[in-house]
């Protein structure tokens, strides 16, 4: 938001330099980023001075050249070689002397220096109006009022606009302070806890009467929820043109271009005021005015000459014919002021906020107007605010005033109570203040007080301080307003110690984190709004679980996601699209999803792994990620959170071509496979993915808090192989079973280092090279014992599985 220094100060007199205003209104939470120069005339003119044209001759080596003598007030007259045809002796120029810099249409400059033209000296240069920035005109010098005295500055001459302006990092819920008017209101509040007294300043309008009443418009209201407060009137005998000076450069000062009178004092008020309002050429409405809602599907085009089609909850402003604009929002193409428009209907009114800004965003219209009203204006300020501009009105533009003010205000929208408790102030504060302080601010923020006890204060709350309805509101406007500075802080240092579980969530994932990273994983945050469309990938994903949003920003981003999947498959897609094609990826985040019981958010843990499993090197081939290394880094998580004993089954999730999950009991700690091709074609992934999702929650269940340690073993270990052969159905972890069976005190591992299928092999069988790791705590293991554990094995093996030894 721009705040123009010079247009303030026509509320609230002061001589602080900008610098003090800028840092008072940032202390009073109206954050000043920075603080411009403006000037009317671009340079201000700066190096023009009034030369009173003493001799002109031609110029003897060209035709259109002429040779003069000026006199600059110092009694040293200049030669001036120049090109106009109406330069003559005896008149008074503006001169750009050597070293002023002077600027053209599209904002480039350039310096006068001394030179020579055709042989002849010149020392300046004799300035047209489109030359010094002071209209369009080329077609010769400048020629002032033959009073003016030589010497005197082209600044003094043409009253340059010296402005500073305040761009301040408006926050969303100061909706009090988005016009001058509001700004001063806050920086005299500022000013008094400074003691520095000073009275704002409103413009009158006493002077608003009405001329003829010969222009009556009436006004039905069909909705006073949507416009709870509604005001128009008449103005006649107008004349649209160029506004005067003081009214454009306020506008230009604060970045708006002048468009003319009528449409410049609409925008003038808005930004004065805090109020926006429309003015409609009278000619063009039919009968009354009508605050209604239309059909959806209802077409209207815009001021911007765009055709666009109305929902049914935007609020509208029509005549007995249909739509002319959208309210508080823009404006139609054909009930707009133009050159031809000789009488106005202006409008002022105070809109739901909700409303306004339902329509900006659905017809993508961001508007000063729109910004006002979807943050909630001052509805007390709806009538007084159209006298001003009817007023501004008639002084830039003629005309009378020719109806009553018709105000349509149903339902008065009533002031905030609340009860302000001094114990509640002081202890979040953290100082007590000066009960007297307390009540000064309050009063300077127009906050009434109704009641006064030794516990509190009953506090009455304007109506257009949207953001100040509770306790801790009041308590924040008399903290920013005392000043964040002036609170004394303690000097003693208190500390205090929590005894917070080792297992809390954030600590358990920088663990995991911390070893996935040594491991070559990068972390990754990935949006958790994303395109309905993903859950047509997967059937166990259903579009009734999709949780949607009611405004969302585009198509793309109008779902929460209920898989981490997909997510992750838009960073490998854009990764491998800028060739890094090898990647290893981690995600802590959440799914979202709609129950017919409720909203329910589940966190997960997801792992990607995609490409090689090392970067190339001439010590190692490239080798390609695979299922089995990537099974090792799901299971080393388990492990390092004291997960064992989980049980593997097949996966049922259709996302996976093959895969197999861990589980304990009932719950199902991790998925894990090689994603499908089909899933995978949708992001244009040609390269295999493996990807892991653990359901965080059941993980922090199921992990184990508690340190086990055992003594390192006195004794030594054994090793012995069997090779078998077996049928094809058999598989390993059946194997792995019998033999935990079969022995369950001494064997300590069992390990399957090699497969055989081929070749020299009886027909539906495979060898199995297996080790068994034997051991006793307690001694020395001997062969025989050895042997027998080795022979029932083996005699098992055969039993169960119809297993030889190949």
């Amino acid at each position: 938001m721009k705040i123009s220094y010079n247009w303030l100060k026509q509320f609230i007199k002061i001589n602080n330099s900008s610098e003090e205003t800028a840092a008072l209104l940032t202390d009073l939470g109206l954050e000043v980023e920075i603080v411009d120069k403006y000037q009317s005339i671009k340079g201000g003119l700066e190096g023009i001075v009034v030369g009173h044209v003493l001799t002109c001759v031609p110029h003897p080596d060209a035709d259109r050249l002429k040779v003069t003598t000026v006199d600059l007030g110092d009694g040293v007259p200049l030669q001036i070689v120049c090109g106009a045809s109406n330069v003559e002796a005896g008149q008074k120029v503006a001169v750009a002397t050597i070293g002023t810099v002077l600027f053209d249409k599209e904002g480039g400059s350039f310096t006068i220096k001394k030179g020579k033209i055709r042989g002849q000296d010149s020392h300046g240069m004799i300035c047209a109006e489109d030359e010094l920035g002071l209209g369009e005109s080329h077609d010769g010098i400048m020629v002032l009022d033959a009073s003016i005295s030589a010497g005197t500055l082209g600044s003094t001459v043409f009253k340059i606009e010296n402005d500073e302006v305040f761009e301040i990092g408006l926050t969303p819920n100061r909706a009090d302070a988005m016009s001058h008017f509001g700004t001063a209101r806050d920086l005299r509040a500022g000013l008094i806890q400074k003691g520095i007294n000073v009275e704002l300043i409103t413009p009158p309008v006493s002077n608003f009467r009405v001329d003829k009443r010969i222009l009556k418009i009436d006004i039905d209201v069909k909705d006073i929820k949507l416009a709870p407060r509604y005001c128009g009137v008449t103005i006649s005998g107008i004349t649209v043109k160029d506004s005067p000076e003081w009214l454009k450069n306020r506008l230009k000062a604060i970045g708006i271009n002048p468009k003319n009178n009528i449409v410049d004092v609409t925008n003038y008020v808005l930004h004065d005021l805090g109020q926006p309002l429309h003015a409609f050429d009278a000619a063009m409405i039919n009968g009354k005015i009508i605050v209604q809602t239309l059909p959806a599907g209802t077409k209207f085009t815009t001021l911007d000459d765009v055709e666009r089609t109305l929902h049914e909850e935007d609020l509208m402003i029509c005549d007995e014919k249909g739509p002319l604009c959208i309210a508080g929002v823009f404006g139609g193409l054909k009930s707009g002021v133009s050159d031809r428009t000789t009488s106005i209907f202006l409008e002022s009114a105070y809109f739901n906020p909700v409303s306004i800004r339902k329509s900006a965003k659905r017809h993508q219209l961001n508007t000063d107007a729109s910004f006002r009203f979807e943050r909630g204006i001052d509805p007390t300020l709806t009538e007084y605010a159209l006298k001003r501009a009817a007023l501004l009105i008639q002084e830039v533009a003629g005309g009378e005033i020719t109806s009553d003010i018709v105000d349509i205000y149903q339902k008065k929208i009533e002031d905030f109570s609340v009860f302000l408790n001094f114990k509640n102030v002081s202890r979040i504060i953290g100082q007590e203040l000066p009960r007297d302080t307390i009540k000064q601010i309050l009063a300077s923020l127009e906050i009434k007080v109704n009641s006064v006890s030794d516990a509190g204060l009953g506090l009455t709350i304007p109506a257009y301080r949207v953001d100040v309805q509770r306790e801790i509101d009041v308590i924040e406007e008399i903290l920013r307003v005392y000043g964040y500075n002036n609170i004394v802080f303690s000097k003693k240092l208190n500390a205090t110690v929590s005894n917070s579980p080792r297992n809390e969530d954030y600590k358990i994932q920088n663990i995991v984190a911390s070893q996935l990273n040594s491991q070559g994983f990068n972390e990754m945050m990935a949006n958790s709004l994303t395109t309905a469309s993903y859950v047509q990938l997967s059937e166990t994903l259903k579009e009734d679980y999709n949780v949607t949003m009611l405004n969302p920003l585009s198509s793309d981003l109008a779902t929460m996601r209920q898989s981490l999947l997909f997510s992750g498959l838009e960073a490998i897609s854009y990764n491998i699209n800028r060739k890094n094609s090898d990647l290893k990826l981690f995600e802590f985040g959440k799914s979202y999803h709609k129950f017919l019981a409720g909203y329910e958010e589940i966190k997960h843990l997801t792992l990607f792994q995609t490409g090689n499993r090392n970067q190339e090197n001439w010590t190692n081939a490239q080798k390609p990620s695979d299922f089995f290394l990537f099974k090792g880094y799901v299971e080393a998580i388990l492990l390092r959170l004291g997960i064992t004993n989980a049980k593997s089954v097949a996966v049922s999730s259709d996302v996976f071509s093959e895969g197999i999950a861990f589980g304990k009991g009932n719950d199902t700690l991790v998925e894990f496979g090689v994603v499908k091709k089909s899933v995978l074609k949708h992001f244009g992934i040609k390269q295999e993915v493996l990807f892991a999702d653990f359901n965080w929650a059941i993980v922090l269940k199921l992990m184990s808090s508690k340190i086990k340690y055992t003594e390192i073993p006195k004794y030594p270990e054994v090793r012995r192989d069997l090779a078998l052969l077996v049928d094809q159905t058999v598989t390993y972890d059946t194997i792995y079973t019998i033999a935990r069976q079969t022995e369950k005190s001494l064997l300590k591992d069992v390990n399957l280092f090699d497969v055989y299928e081929g070749a020299n092999l009886p027909e539906g069988k495979k060898s199995y090279a297996l080790s068994f790791i034997i051991q006793d705590n307690s001694k020395t293991l001997e062969d025989a014992q050895i042997d027998k554990i080795m022979s029932k094995l083996q005699k098992n093996f055969e039993t169960e599985l119809g297993a030889s030894l190949r």
